[in-house]
């Protein structure tokens, strides 16, 4: 019942900027919406997270100042916008979904989603 679908992905050279989409069909009010990116020498990341009835956003330290996560209620649209983009950002960036309840206080934490989508591919060159 739920989908999660991603799009804009794709490759970037340090320091520009990419904007990456997850259109939720399916419930959308009161929800965790959350992206996560995962590299093959890394475990999975929590990146951002966002709460759809309301309130404020999360981010990894990693992040902070470079990533904004926002919402389209109209379209029920995800978007993260990534600017100053480094090597160190390659990777899967998954969107996922916690239904029905707040984000978790740790952005790492990765349990409470429910629904999770298939990714968008993100390569940041050097």
């Amino acid at each position: 019942q739920v989908q999660l679908a991603e799009s804009g992905g794709g490759s970037v050279q340090a320091g520009g900027s990419l904007r990456v989409s997850c259109v939720v069909s399916g419930p959308w009010w009161g929800n965790c919406m959350g992206w996560f990116r995962q590299a093959p020498g890394v475990g999975r990341e929590g990146v951002a997270a966002i709460y759809t009835g309301g309130g404020g956003t999360y981010y990894a330290d990693s992040v902070k100042g470079r990533f904004t996560i926002s919402l389209d209620n109209g379209k029920r649209t995800v978007y993260l916008q990534m600017n100053s983009l480094k090597p160190e950002d390659t990777a899967l960036y998954v969107c996922a979904m916690a239904r029905g309840r707040r984000c978790p206080g740790d952005i790492q934490l990765s349990t409470p989603y429910n629904y999770w989508g298939q990714g968008t591919q993100v390569t940041v060159s050097s």
